[in-house]
């Protein structure tokens, strides 16, 4: 980091919540959301950064990309008081849209420390032992105790459309 840089970064540090989000705007071309001083503070330090030594590489875009992609996402409201389900739900994202995905019935074996887990792809989710889940992610975080990308986690490895580019 330049000093020039270094120099700017720390005189933001010294401005009110107001001169702050007078800074955020001028550099993200919108009026911050947020009244809260550390979180304008580091918006502006990263996009200063941002603008003088380049933005986030495509290969750490891409690791996002993917990230949030195995999200586990609320497809249903919760149900309402009583045990009613509400009326709207949104359609069911299916696995199958993801080519890393094998075909349902597929077992995949893995071994992880002393246990051999197998894990048998459904139409809608994943079975392993009594249970149906609906990511990769979710029994390996089971399994393990600590967040994983479920097809890292298999080897499933990259999507098919992306390793045919490379």
């Amino acid at each position: 980091m330049n000093e020039e840089l270094k120099e700017k970064i720390d005189d933001l540090r010294h401005m009110s919540t107001v001169e702050l989000q007078l800074k955020y705007s001028d550099l993200f071309g919108r009026a911050s959301h947020s009244n809260h001083k550390r979180y304008l503070f580091r918006r502006v330090a990263w996009r200063l950064q941002a603008l003088a030594e380049g933005d986030l590489s495509e290969r750490a875009r891409q690791y996002a990309r993917e990230i949030a992609t195995d999200v586990d996402l609320r497809l249903c409201a919760p149900k309402e008081p009583g045990g009613r389900q509400p009326a709207v739900c949104f359609a069911a994202a299916s696995a199958q849209l993801d080519s890393r995905v094998p075909a349902p019935g597929t077992q995949l074996i893995k071994r992880y420390k002393d246990e051999t887990l197998t894990v048998i792809v459904l139409e809608d989710g994943f079975q392993y032992r009594d249970r149906v889940y609906k990511s990769l992610s979710a029994i390996a975080r089971h399994v393990t105790g600590t967040q994983w990308n479920g097809y890292v986690f298999f080897g499933l490895g990259v999507r098919k459309e992306q390793s045919s580019d490379e």
